[in-house]
Protein backbone atom coordinates (compact mmCIF):
# COMPACT_ATOMS: atom_id res chain seq x y z
CA UNK A 1 0.00 0.00 0.00
CA UNK A 2 1.50 2.93 -1.11
CA UNK A 3 1.04 5.77 1.57
CA UNK A 4 0.01 9.79 0.23
CA UNK A 5 2.59 12.17 0.80
CA UNK A 6 2.08 14.40 3.92
CA UNK A 7 3.69 17.74 2.40
CA UNK A 8 5.38 20.51 4.42
CA UNK A 9 2.13 21.29 6.32
CA UNK A 10 1.21 17.69 7.02
CA UNK A 11 4.86 17.21 8.35
CA UNK A 12 4.64 20.01 10.33
CA UNK A 13 0.80 18.96 11.87
CA UNK A 14 2.95 15.18 12.21
CA UNK A 15 5.35 16.82 14.57
CA UNK A 16 3.68 18.79 16.41
CA UNK A 17 1.39 15.84 17.53
CA UNK A 18 4.26 13.87 18.55
CA UNK A 19 5.63 16.95 20.41
CA UNK A 20 2.43 17.79 22.08
CA UNK A 21 1.28 13.70 23.04
CA UNK A 22 1.68 13.32 26.28
CA UNK A 23 3.71 10.49 26.34
CA UNK A 24 6.66 12.88 24.73
CA UNK A 25 5.87 14.83 27.71
CA UNK A 26 6.52 12.69 30.24
CA UNK A 27 9.73 11.40 28.07
CA UNK A 28 11.53 14.80 28.15
CA UNK A 29 10.76 15.23 31.58
CA UNK A 30 12.46 11.83 32.06
CA UNK A 31 15.30 13.32 29.82
CA UNK A 32 15.69 16.74 31.84
CA UNK A 33 16.01 14.54 35.31
CA UNK A 34 19.04 12.67 33.18
CA UNK A 35 20.28 15.67 31.70
CA UNK A 36 20.38 17.44 35.65
CA UNK A 37 22.73 14.24 36.85
CA UNK A 38 26.07 15.74 35.42
CA UNK A 39 25.17 18.72 37.50
CA UNK A 40 25.88 16.80 40.29
CA UNK A 41 28.57 14.96 39.26
CA UNK A 42 30.72 17.80 38.06
CA UNK A 43 31.67 20.85 39.90
CA UNK A 44 29.09 24.06 38.47
CA UNK A 45 30.79 27.48 37.64
CA UNK A 46 27.63 28.86 38.77
CA UNK A 47 27.84 27.61 42.35
CA UNK A 48 31.33 26.67 42.67
CA UNK A 49 33.76 28.41 40.67
CA UNK A 50 36.72 27.81 42.72
CA UNK A 51 35.70 24.12 42.16
CA UNK A 52 36.04 24.26 38.91
CA UNK A 53 39.36 25.81 38.94
CA UNK A 54 40.40 22.99 41.01
CA UNK A 55 39.10 20.27 38.91
CA UNK A 56 40.96 22.05 35.67
CA UNK A 57 44.05 21.72 37.56
CA UNK A 58 43.47 17.94 38.89
CA UNK A 59 42.40 16.78 35.36
CA UNK A 60 44.53 18.99 33.04
CA UNK A 61 43.77 16.52 30.08
CA UNK A 62 39.86 15.55 30.71
CA UNK A 63 38.76 18.96 31.78
CA UNK A 64 38.89 20.65 28.74
CA UNK A 65 37.01 18.01 27.07
CA UNK A 66 34.32 18.29 29.70
CA UNK A 67 34.01 21.66 28.72
CA UNK A 68 33.35 21.96 25.71
CA UNK A 69 30.37 19.59 26.68
CA UNK A 70 29.19 22.59 29.22
CA UNK A 71 29.41 19.71 31.59
CA UNK A 72 30.78 22.47 33.94
CA UNK A 73 27.89 24.52 33.00
CA UNK A 74 24.64 22.50 32.51
CA UNK A 75 21.60 23.96 33.22
CA UNK A 76 22.78 26.74 31.03
CA UNK A 77 23.87 24.67 28.26
CA UNK A 78 22.43 24.35 25.20
CA UNK A 79 21.45 20.44 25.29
CA UNK A 80 20.01 21.20 28.79
CA UNK A 81 18.44 24.33 27.59
CA UNK A 82 16.82 22.19 24.18
CA UNK A 83 14.90 19.67 26.53
CA UNK A 84 13.87 22.38 29.39
CA UNK A 85 12.16 24.09 26.44
CA UNK A 86 11.04 21.20 24.21
CA UNK A 87 9.40 20.25 27.43
CA UNK A 88 7.94 23.57 28.24
CA UNK A 89 6.44 23.46 24.24
CA UNK A 90 5.21 20.26 24.90
CA UNK A 91 3.21 21.08 28.03
CA UNK A 92 1.54 23.59 26.33
CA UNK A 93 0.64 21.88 23.86
CA UNK A 94 -0.52 19.18 26.13
CA UNK A 95 -2.12 21.44 28.61
CA UNK A 96 -4.39 23.88 26.59
CA UNK A 97 -6.28 21.12 24.28
CA UNK A 98 -7.09 19.11 26.93
CA UNK A 99 -8.12 22.28 29.06
CA UNK A 100 -10.56 22.64 26.64
CA UNK A 101 -12.11 19.19 26.10
CA UNK A 102 -12.19 18.94 29.92
CA UNK A 103 -14.35 22.40 30.02
CA UNK A 104 -16.54 20.90 27.21
CA UNK A 105 -17.36 17.95 28.94
CA UNK A 106 -18.05 19.29 32.38
CA UNK A 107 -21.11 21.33 30.47
CA UNK A 108 -22.12 18.12 28.62
CA UNK A 109 -25.11 15.60 29.93
CA UNK A 110 -24.37 12.23 30.97
CA UNK A 111 -24.76 9.80 28.30
CA UNK A 112 -27.60 7.80 27.25
CA UNK A 113 -28.27 4.42 29.80
CA UNK A 114 -27.56 1.37 28.12
CA UNK A 115 -30.50 -1.70 26.47
CA UNK A 116 -28.97 -3.86 28.11
CA UNK A 117 -27.34 -3.02 31.34
CA UNK A 118 -26.31 -6.96 32.54
CA UNK A 119 -23.73 -7.02 29.75
CA UNK A 120 -21.61 -4.74 31.33
CA UNK A 121 -19.02 -5.98 34.27
CA UNK A 122 -20.36 -4.25 36.81
CA UNK A 123 -24.14 -5.37 37.76
CA UNK A 124 -26.83 -5.61 40.18
CA UNK A 125 -30.61 -5.61 40.29
CA UNK A 126 -33.46 -6.77 42.42
CA UNK A 127 -37.70 -6.93 42.06
CA UNK A 128 -39.55 -4.93 43.58
CA UNK A 129 -43.04 -6.66 44.44
CA UNK A 130 -45.94 -5.30 43.12
CA UNK A 131 -48.33 -3.29 46.06
CA UNK A 132 -45.17 -2.36 48.19
CA UNK A 133 -45.71 1.51 49.42
CA UNK A 134 -43.64 4.08 50.34
CA UNK A 135 -43.64 5.48 54.43
CA UNK A 136 -46.59 7.95 53.45
CA UNK A 137 -48.48 4.43 52.24
CA UNK A 138 -48.51 5.23 48.96
CA UNK A 139 -47.68 2.16 46.08
CA UNK A 140 -43.98 2.34 44.21
CA UNK A 141 -44.13 3.39 40.84
CA UNK A 142 -42.08 3.32 38.33
CA UNK A 143 -41.66 7.12 38.05
CA UNK A 144 -41.02 7.39 42.00
CA UNK A 145 -38.36 4.92 42.34
CA UNK A 146 -36.43 6.00 39.52
CA UNK A 147 -36.34 9.36 41.00
CA UNK A 148 -35.78 8.20 44.80
CA UNK A 149 -32.45 6.67 42.72
CA UNK A 150 -31.30 10.35 41.15
CA UNK A 151 -31.80 11.88 44.54
CA UNK A 152 -29.30 9.14 46.18
CA UNK A 153 -27.17 9.61 43.43
CA UNK A 154 -27.05 13.62 43.70
CA UNK A 155 -26.05 13.15 47.43
CA UNK A 156 -23.31 10.54 46.68
CA UNK A 157 -21.44 12.96 44.15
CA UNK A 158 -23.28 12.02 40.89
CA UNK A 159 -23.68 14.37 37.77
CA UNK A 160 -27.61 12.69 36.76
CA UNK A 161 -29.96 12.98 34.19
CA UNK A 162 -33.06 11.71 33.33
CA UNK A 163 -34.40 9.43 30.86
CA UNK A 164 -37.93 8.65 29.49
CA UNK A 165 -39.66 6.24 27.51
CA UNK A 166 -40.59 2.57 27.53
CA UNK A 167 -38.19 2.63 30.82
CA UNK A 168 -37.77 4.94 32.83
CA UNK A 169 -33.77 4.97 33.95
CA UNK A 170 -30.96 7.76 35.34
CA UNK A 171 -27.66 8.46 34.27
CA UNK A 172 -24.85 9.51 36.57
CA UNK A 173 -21.54 9.88 36.02
CA UNK A 174 -18.37 11.34 38.51
CA UNK A 175 -15.22 11.85 38.38
CA UNK A 176 -14.32 14.80 36.48
CA UNK A 177 -12.40 15.75 39.26
CA UNK A 178 -9.82 13.07 38.73
CA UNK A 179 -9.33 15.19 34.86
CA UNK A 180 -8.82 18.40 36.91
CA UNK A 181 -6.20 17.06 39.12
CA UNK A 182 -4.21 15.89 35.53
CA UNK A 183 -4.94 19.03 34.29
CA UNK A 184 -3.90 20.78 37.40
CA UNK A 185 -0.65 18.74 37.59
CA UNK A 186 0.52 19.44 34.31
CA UNK A 187 -0.63 23.33 34.33
CA UNK A 188 1.26 23.36 38.00
CA UNK A 189 4.70 21.62 36.33
CA UNK A 190 4.32 24.31 33.47
CA UNK A 191 4.51 27.24 36.54
CA UNK A 192 7.39 25.40 38.18
CA UNK A 193 9.11 25.49 34.94
CA UNK A 194 8.16 29.45 34.44
CA UNK A 195 9.25 30.20 37.73
CA UNK A 196 12.54 28.22 37.86
CA UNK A 197 13.85 29.69 34.76
CA UNK A 198 12.66 33.47 35.92
CA UNK A 199 14.67 33.05 39.03
CA UNK A 200 17.42 31.58 37.25
CA UNK A 201 17.41 34.69 35.25
CA UNK A 202 17.33 37.32 37.76
CA UNK A 203 18.10 35.57 41.23
CA UNK A 204 22.27 35.37 41.64
CA UNK A 205 24.54 33.70 43.79
CA UNK A 206 27.70 34.46 45.35
CA UNK A 207 30.26 34.15 47.66
CA UNK A 208 32.38 35.67 50.35
CA UNK A 209 34.85 34.51 53.18
CA UNK A 210 34.88 37.06 56.07
CA UNK A 211 37.20 37.21 58.68
CA UNK A 212 35.88 37.03 62.36
CA UNK A 213 35.58 40.38 63.32
CA UNK A 214 35.34 41.77 59.90
CA UNK A 215 32.03 43.02 57.61
CA UNK A 216 30.35 42.07 54.30
CA UNK A 217 28.55 44.22 52.23
CA UNK A 218 25.88 43.38 50.07
CA UNK A 219 27.28 45.00 47.25
CA UNK A 220 28.62 43.36 43.98
CA UNK A 221 32.18 43.86 44.25
CA UNK A 222 32.60 42.73 48.00
CA UNK A 223 31.61 38.95 47.18
CA UNK A 224 34.91 36.61 46.03
CA UNK A 225 32.94 35.44 43.47
CA UNK A 226 29.47 36.75 42.05
CA UNK A 227 27.16 34.50 39.42
CA UNK A 228 24.01 36.83 38.36
CA UNK A 229 21.41 35.46 36.42
CA UNK A 230 20.94 36.88 32.77
CA UNK A 231 18.53 39.24 33.79
CA UNK A 232 20.60 40.59 36.59
CA UNK A 233 20.54 44.09 37.67
CA UNK A 234 22.44 45.70 40.45
CA UNK A 235 19.43 47.32 41.68
CA UNK A 236 18.10 43.71 42.78
CA UNK A 237 21.09 44.02 45.60
CA UNK A 238 19.21 45.01 48.67
CA UNK A 239 21.17 46.97 51.11
CA UNK A 240 22.64 44.97 54.19
CA UNK A 241 25.83 44.66 56.14
CA UNK A 242 27.03 41.77 58.24
CA UNK A 243 29.66 41.93 60.97
CA UNK A 244 31.46 38.06 61.79
CA UNK A 245 31.34 38.79 65.82
CA UNK A 246 32.81 35.25 66.68
CA UNK A 247 32.67 31.70 65.08
CA UNK A 248 33.00 28.19 67.06
CA UNK A 249 34.01 24.89 66.39
CA UNK A 250 32.87 21.95 68.35
CA UNK A 251 35.20 18.91 67.78
CA UNK A 252 34.62 15.47 69.02
CA UNK A 253 36.99 15.15 72.61
CA UNK A 254 35.34 11.82 74.00
CA UNK A 255 34.93 9.11 70.93
CA UNK A 256 38.45 7.98 70.43
CA UNK A 257 36.93 6.53 66.94
CA UNK A 258 35.96 9.82 65.87
CA UNK A 259 38.68 12.32 67.93
CA UNK A 260 38.33 15.62 65.79
CA UNK A 261 35.35 15.13 63.83
CA UNK A 262 33.37 18.52 63.31
CA UNK A 263 30.13 18.11 65.72
CA UNK A 264 28.84 21.57 65.07
CA UNK A 265 29.72 25.37 63.63
CA UNK A 266 27.97 28.45 64.87
CA UNK A 267 28.97 32.13 63.64
CA UNK A 268 27.82 34.78 65.69
CA UNK A 269 26.42 37.95 63.22
CA UNK A 270 25.18 41.33 63.17
CA UNK A 271 22.92 42.32 60.17
CA UNK A 272 22.84 45.99 59.91
CA UNK A 273 20.12 47.47 57.46
CA UNK A 274 18.12 50.54 56.35
CA UNK A 275 16.49 52.03 59.94
CA UNK A 276 18.56 49.10 61.01
CA UNK A 277 20.84 49.82 64.04
CA UNK A 278 22.03 46.09 64.62
CA UNK A 279 20.11 42.91 65.14
CA UNK A 280 21.96 39.75 66.65
CA UNK A 281 21.87 36.56 64.55
CA UNK A 282 23.11 33.01 65.19
CA UNK A 283 24.12 31.32 61.64
CA UNK A 284 24.73 27.62 61.72
CA UNK A 285 24.96 24.56 59.04
CA UNK A 286 21.54 23.76 57.02
CA UNK A 287 20.31 26.93 58.99
CA UNK A 288 20.66 29.57 56.45
CA UNK A 289 19.86 33.48 58.09
CA UNK A 290 17.05 35.10 55.62
CA UNK A 291 18.24 38.80 55.33
CA UNK A 292 16.98 41.29 52.46
CA UNK A 293 15.32 39.06 50.08
CA UNK A 294 18.69 36.77 50.59
CA UNK A 295 19.32 33.26 51.99
CA UNK A 296 22.84 33.28 53.78
CA UNK A 297 24.58 30.12 54.23
CA UNK A 298 27.26 29.33 55.83
CA UNK A 299 29.40 27.13 53.66
CA UNK A 300 32.73 26.90 55.30
CA UNK A 301 35.32 27.59 57.58
CA UNK A 302 38.92 27.75 58.06
CA UNK A 303 42.21 30.00 59.59
CA UNK A 304 42.94 33.39 59.04
CA UNK A 305 46.78 34.14 60.82
CA UNK A 306 47.52 37.54 60.62
CA UNK A 307 51.11 38.00 58.54
CA UNK A 308 52.64 41.39 58.83
CA UNK A 309 56.22 41.43 56.15
CA UNK A 310 58.37 44.74 56.92
CA UNK A 311 61.33 45.59 54.50
CA UNK A 312 65.07 45.98 55.55
CA UNK A 313 64.27 49.30 57.49
CA UNK A 314 61.59 48.13 59.14
CA UNK A 315 58.78 49.39 57.11
CA UNK A 316 55.72 47.99 57.20
CA UNK A 317 54.81 46.78 53.51
CA UNK A 318 52.52 44.05 53.96
CA UNK A 319 50.06 42.92 56.83
CA UNK A 320 46.81 41.53 56.46
CA UNK A 321 44.83 38.02 57.81
CA UNK A 322 45.90 35.70 55.31
CA UNK A 323 43.06 32.67 54.30
CA UNK A 324 44.37 29.43 54.42
CA UNK A 325 42.03 26.76 52.39
CA UNK A 326 41.43 23.69 54.42
CA UNK A 327 42.87 20.32 52.34
CA UNK A 328 41.61 17.70 55.11
CA UNK A 329 39.54 17.07 57.54
CA UNK A 330 42.03 18.53 60.38
CA UNK A 331 42.31 21.86 58.93
CA UNK A 332 45.73 21.36 57.63
CA UNK A 333 45.46 24.21 54.95
CA UNK A 334 47.47 26.14 52.19
CA UNK A 335 48.32 29.94 51.91
CA UNK A 336 49.21 32.24 50.09
CA UNK A 337 50.83 35.70 50.47
CA UNK A 338 51.65 37.74 47.86
CA UNK A 339 53.80 41.54 48.54
CA UNK A 340 53.47 42.97 45.09
CA UNK A 341 55.11 46.55 46.73
CA UNK A 342 57.87 48.52 49.11
CA UNK A 343 60.59 45.39 48.73
CA UNK A 344 63.17 45.81 45.81
CA UNK A 345 61.48 42.60 44.27
CA UNK A 346 57.85 41.27 44.29
CA UNK A 347 57.45 38.49 46.48
CA UNK A 348 55.24 35.45 46.42
CA UNK A 349 55.04 32.74 49.53
CA UNK A 350 53.00 29.77 49.82
CA UNK A 351 52.62 28.25 53.08
CA UNK A 352 50.87 25.23 54.56
CA UNK A 353 49.21 25.84 58.02
CA UNK A 354 48.85 23.16 60.57
CA UNK A 355 46.34 23.84 63.48
CA UNK A 356 47.81 21.36 65.53
CA UNK A 357 51.28 20.52 63.96
CA UNK A 358 52.75 17.10 64.53
CA UNK A 359 56.16 15.91 62.23
CA UNK A 360 56.15 13.14 60.36
CA UNK A 361 59.40 10.82 60.09
CA UNK A 362 60.07 12.27 56.09
CA UNK A 363 60.55 15.84 58.86
CA UNK A 364 58.08 17.15 57.24
CA UNK A 365 54.25 18.06 59.02
CA UNK A 366 50.50 17.17 59.29
CA UNK A 367 47.70 18.49 60.93
CA UNK A 368 46.46 15.93 63.90
CA UNK A 369 43.29 17.53 64.90
CA UNK A 370 41.50 20.73 63.44
CA UNK A 371 41.52 22.69 66.78
CA UNK A 372 44.43 25.31 67.64
CA UNK A 373 46.80 22.61 69.63
CA UNK A 374 50.15 23.48 68.24
CA UNK A 375 49.60 26.06 65.46
CA UNK A 376 52.48 26.15 62.60
CA UNK A 377 53.12 28.03 59.49
CA UNK A 378 55.47 27.07 56.98
CA UNK A 379 56.22 29.24 54.22
CA UNK A 380 58.66 28.49 50.73
CA UNK A 381 59.33 32.40 49.50
CA UNK A 382 59.86 33.04 45.74
CA UNK A 383 60.66 36.48 44.54
CA UNK A 384 60.62 38.12 40.77
CA UNK A 385 57.61 38.76 38.96
CA UNK A 386 54.12 38.09 40.24
CA UNK A 387 52.54 38.92 36.59
CA UNK A 388 49.95 40.81 38.19
CA UNK A 389 50.71 44.10 36.65
CA UNK A 390 50.39 42.48 33.39
CA UNK A 391 46.45 42.76 33.42
CA UNK A 392 45.70 39.10 33.32
CA UNK A 393 43.50 37.97 36.66
CA UNK A 394 45.63 36.28 39.20
CA UNK A 395 44.21 34.50 41.86
CA UNK A 396 44.61 35.35 45.44
CA UNK A 397 44.75 31.87 46.81
CA UNK A 398 47.39 30.48 44.68
CA UNK A 399 50.67 31.14 43.03
CA UNK A 400 52.27 30.50 39.61
CA UNK A 401 55.84 30.66 40.39
CA UNK A 402 56.91 29.86 36.87
CA UNK A 403 60.11 32.88 36.44
CA UNK A 404 61.06 33.68 39.79
CA UNK A 405 63.14 32.21 42.10
CA UNK A 406 62.76 30.66 45.38
CA UNK A 407 64.79 31.72 47.71
CA UNK A 408 63.15 29.60 50.86
CA UNK A 409 62.07 26.00 50.87
CA UNK A 410 62.25 23.23 48.01
CA UNK A 411 66.09 23.69 46.10
CA UNK A 412 66.59 26.89 47.88
CA UNK A 413 69.57 27.02 50.29
CA UNK A 414 67.45 28.63 52.95
CA UNK A 415 64.94 26.32 54.90
CA UNK A 416 61.04 26.66 54.62
CA UNK A 417 60.05 29.48 57.26
CA UNK A 418 58.25 28.17 60.35
CA UNK A 419 56.52 30.29 62.60
CA UNK A 420 54.51 29.45 65.81
CA UNK A 421 51.85 32.71 66.71
CA UNK A 422 54.06 35.61 67.77
CA UNK A 423 57.25 34.29 66.67
CA UNK A 424 59.50 36.71 63.24
CA UNK A 425 61.63 35.43 61.19
CA UNK A 426 64.49 36.86 58.71
CA UNK A 427 63.36 36.86 54.94
CA UNK A 428 66.46 35.72 53.18
CA UNK A 429 68.33 37.66 50.53
CA UNK A 430 68.15 40.85 52.52
CA UNK A 431 64.04 41.31 51.58
CA UNK A 432 63.65 41.98 56.00
CA UNK A 433 61.32 40.47 58.19
CA UNK A 434 58.01 38.39 58.10
CA UNK A 435 56.18 37.53 61.32
CA UNK A 436 52.92 35.79 62.63
CA UNK A 437 50.90 38.10 64.65
CA UNK A 438 49.16 36.46 67.87
CA UNK A 439 45.78 37.51 67.80
CA UNK A 440 45.21 36.92 71.07
CA UNK A 441 49.15 38.66 72.48
CA UNK A 442 47.72 39.49 76.26
CA UNK A 443 46.43 35.14 76.71
CA UNK A 444 48.74 33.03 78.38
CA UNK A 445 52.06 31.91 76.64
CA UNK A 446 50.58 28.47 77.02
CA UNK A 447 46.88 29.61 75.65
CA UNK A 448 46.81 28.83 71.85
CA UNK A 449 43.70 28.59 71.77
CA UNK A 450 42.64 32.12 70.39
CA UNK A 451 45.87 33.17 69.03
CA UNK A 452 44.90 32.36 65.36
CA UNK A 453 41.64 33.88 64.12
CA UNK A 454 39.30 32.19 62.18
CA UNK A 455 36.98 32.56 58.93
CA UNK A 456 33.63 32.06 57.36
CA UNK A 457 32.63 31.26 54.00
CA UNK A 458 29.15 32.79 53.27
CA UNK A 459 27.53 31.64 50.65
CA UNK A 460 24.83 34.11 49.22
CA UNK A 461 21.33 33.21 47.67
CA UNK A 462 18.51 35.03 46.06
CA UNK A 463 15.82 33.64 44.02
CA UNK A 464 12.95 36.01 44.13
CA UNK A 465 10.51 33.13 42.86
CA UNK A 466 10.90 30.40 45.28
CA UNK A 467 8.05 31.11 46.98
CA UNK A 468 6.21 30.32 43.88
CA UNK A 469 7.93 27.38 43.00
CA UNK A 470 6.79 26.21 46.22
CA UNK A 471 3.15 27.15 45.54
CA UNK A 472 3.18 25.50 42.02
CA UNK A 473 4.90 22.07 43.57
CA UNK A 474 2.02 21.91 45.71
CA UNK A 475 -0.70 22.11 43.22
CA UNK A 476 1.37 19.76 41.62
CA UNK A 477 1.54 17.13 44.54
CA UNK A 478 -2.16 17.84 45.03
CA UNK A 479 -3.59 17.76 41.16
CA UNK A 480 -1.78 14.13 41.21
CA UNK A 481 -3.12 12.82 44.02
CA UNK A 482 -6.31 14.00 43.14
CA UNK A 483 -6.08 11.83 39.90
CA UNK A 484 -4.14 8.95 41.47
CA UNK A 485 -6.89 8.84 43.70
CA UNK A 486 -10.27 9.96 42.33
CA UNK A 487 -12.28 6.99 40.50
CA UNK A 488 -14.20 8.17 37.12
CA UNK A 489 -17.30 6.10 36.86
CA UNK A 490 -20.27 6.07 35.17
CA UNK A 491 -23.86 4.60 36.45
CA UNK A 492 -26.87 3.82 35.81
CA UNK A 493 -30.18 2.99 37.30
CA UNK A 494 -33.15 1.42 35.25
CA UNK A 495 -36.59 0.69 36.35
CA UNK A 496 -38.61 -2.10 34.07
CA UNK A 497 -42.11 -2.89 35.01
CA UNK A 498 -43.88 -6.24 34.82
CA UNK A 499 -47.30 -6.95 33.50
CA UNK A 500 -47.96 -8.17 37.08
CA UNK A 501 -46.95 -5.18 38.40
CA UNK A 502 -43.50 -5.86 39.95
CA UNK A 503 -40.80 -3.46 39.17
CA UNK A 504 -37.14 -4.78 38.44
CA UNK A 505 -34.68 -2.05 38.86
CA UNK A 506 -31.25 -2.86 37.83
CA UNK A 507 -27.37 -0.72 38.45
CA UNK A 508 -24.50 -1.04 36.31
CA UNK A 509 -21.01 0.91 36.06
CA UNK A 510 -18.63 1.68 33.93
CA UNK A 511 -15.09 2.99 34.68
CA UNK A 512 -12.85 4.78 32.62
CA UNK A 513 -9.75 3.44 33.09
CA UNK A 514 -8.73 1.01 36.49
CA UNK A 515 -11.13 0.90 38.97
CA UNK A 516 -10.91 -2.25 40.99
CA UNK A 517 -13.84 -0.60 43.43
CA UNK A 518 -16.12 -0.25 40.81
CA UNK A 519 -18.58 -3.67 41.76
CA UNK A 520 -18.19 -2.32 45.29
CA UNK A 521 -19.88 0.75 44.63
CA UNK A 522 -22.50 -0.24 42.20
CA UNK A 523 -23.51 -3.07 44.57
CA UNK A 524 -23.39 -0.20 47.85
CA UNK A 525 -25.89 1.66 45.81
CA UNK A 526 -28.23 -1.40 45.35
CA UNK A 527 -28.03 -1.90 48.83
CA UNK A 528 -28.23 1.70 49.72
CA UNK A 529 -31.25 2.41 47.58
CA UNK A 530 -33.15 -1.02 48.79
CA UNK A 531 -33.19 0.52 52.27
CA UNK A 532 -34.48 3.68 50.96
CA UNK A 533 -37.75 1.53 49.33
CA UNK A 534 -37.88 -0.31 52.66
CA UNK A 535 -36.33 -3.56 51.35
CA UNK A 536 -33.39 -5.22 52.89
CA UNK A 537 -31.00 -7.07 50.31
CA UNK A 538 -28.48 -9.81 51.35
CA UNK A 539 -24.82 -8.61 51.54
Amino acid sequence: MTLPKLGFVGTARFIWRQLTNMRTALLLLLLLAIAAVPGSLFPQRAADPNGVTQYFAANPDSAPILDRFQLFDVYSSVWFSAIYLLLFISLIGCVIPRTMHHLRALRSKPPKTPARLERLSAFAAFDLPAGETDADGKPYTAATVIESARSLLRKSGYRTELFSGRELSVSAERGYLRETGNLVFHTALLGVLIAVGVGGSIGYTGQKAVVVGQSFVNVRGAFDSFNPGRLFSDDFLQPYRLVVNSFEAKYEAKNLDALGEAIDFTAKLTSYGPGDSGTKRVLKVNDPLRLGGNEVYLLGNGYAPKITVRDAGGKVVFTDNVLCLPQDANLTSICTVKVPDGLKKQLGMVGFFYPTASPLSSGAFTSVHPDLGNPLLTLRVYAGDLGINKGVPKSVYSLDPTGMTQIAGGTATTPALELKPGETATLPGGYGSIAFENASPKAASNDLSKSVKRFVSLDVHSDPTQGWVLLFVSFAVLGLLTSLFVPRRRVWVKVIEGEDGTLRIEYAGLARGEDPGLDAAVADIARRHARLLGLRLAA
